[in-house]
């Protein structure tokens, strides 16, 4: 909570008056500032925040309505109040005047003290609730700005919960849950619009004798490096899981012709042959491994998800069986 001592501006040309409003304020809990001239008033007022100026109109050089107006046309000073302190408050010319400069009050010469101290008083309550306002404003902003770093940091928190859960720690690869919810996707999908997919089961020949040989943290930097190779084979729109240990999935989105579907997948076949330069245990090798791959083409005769994937695994015995480094297409 602010708990500043508000400041009054008192601006008069004779010391006198300003010794007395010095007396008369005393006890009002606010911190006089006096000023003899326009000039010393309007810079006081750039240099320090008023609650309230008390402004002689009777002034040489610059007198009370020129130092209002000047207040008025300055955009950090026009909301402070102004109570002009005159001799000529029961001319109604000059109090007009005085409104239309910016005034919002008069006191009249001589000054009754009882009259000053409750018009005081008045603005400097007005002041300090103004004060607690923006005091509460700026707490309210402040908890709100802190509220939006907690809401985006449990987001945030959330959203890497929910990718650990749904993708491989290893690979950073989507895992088997998100591999079938993908194919699930995909199947109701294709139902709705009549668009084709393909499913593709990819198995690893050769990886166990490299995890065997070489050690497991040799094995992993081959899964990782298999998955950044099949990454680099699949569109946007794809999806490349790992199904565990060194099977993998791809789904393919509106694989519509077969022998198209059969290119990509010898030429994934191809680019994972190629020589993976590692570190082993002993030190650095090149690991050579191929790739398995059964494919499934989804069609209006295939009844759910697994059957797809029991026809692309039937597909992937077959490459198996035939020597491996291969492909084979389903007859869904």
């Amino acid at each position: 909570m602010n708990t500043h001592i508000p400041k009054i501006l008192v601006v008069d040309d004779t010391h006198a008056n300003l010794v007395a409003m010095r007396h008369l304020l005393a006890d009002c809990g606010a911190e006089l500032v006096e000023a003899s001239s326009g000039n010393e008033a309007l810079s006081r007022c750039l240099d320090q925040h008023f609650a309230l100026i008390l402004l002689d109109v009777n002034m040489p050089d610059m007198d009370g309505f020129e130092v209002a107006s000047l207040l008025g046309e300055t955009e950090q000073l026009r909301d402070t109040p102004v109570i002009f302190v005159t001799a000529a408050y029961s001319d109604d010319i000059n109090r007009l005047k005085g409104y239309r400069s910016g005034a919002v009050d008069y006191i009249a010469k001589p000054i009754n003290d009882v009259i000053l101290t409750s018009k005081v008083r008045v603005f400097l309550e007005l002041h300090n609730a103004r004060m607690q306002l923006q005091d509460t404003l700026e707490q309210l902003s402040s908890r709100n700005q802190q509220l939006q770093a907690e809401i985006a940091e449990r987001q945030r928190a959330e959203a890497k919960v929910r990718h650990q859960a749904t993708h491989d720690m290893l690979t950073g690869l989507p895992n088997r849950m998100l591999f079938h919810e993908r194919l699930r996707s995909a199947v109701q999908y294709s139902m709705l619009h009549g668009i084709p997919f393909a499913l593709a089961l990819v198995d690893i020949d050769g990886f166990k004798a490299v995890n065997d040989t070489y050690g497991h943290p040799a094995g992993d930097a081959l899964l990782q490096a298999i998955s950044s190779r099949l990454i680099g084979q699949v569109r946007a729109d794809d999806t490349a899981a790992r199904l565990g240990g060194d099977e993998f999935a791809l789904i393919f989105q509106g694989a519509d012709r077969v022998e198209p579907l059969l290119e990509r997948c010898r030429e994934i076949c191809k680019v994972l042959a190629q020589p993976y330069p590692l570190q082993g245990e002993q030190g650095a090798f090149l690991a050579h491994v191929s790739a398995s791959i059964g494919i499934a083409l989804w069609n209006a005769k295939v009844d759910s998800d697994e059957a797809l994937i029991q026809a692309a695994d039937h597909a992937l015995y077959q490459v198996k069986e035939n020597g491996k480094n291969g492909c084979a297409l389903a007859s869904t």
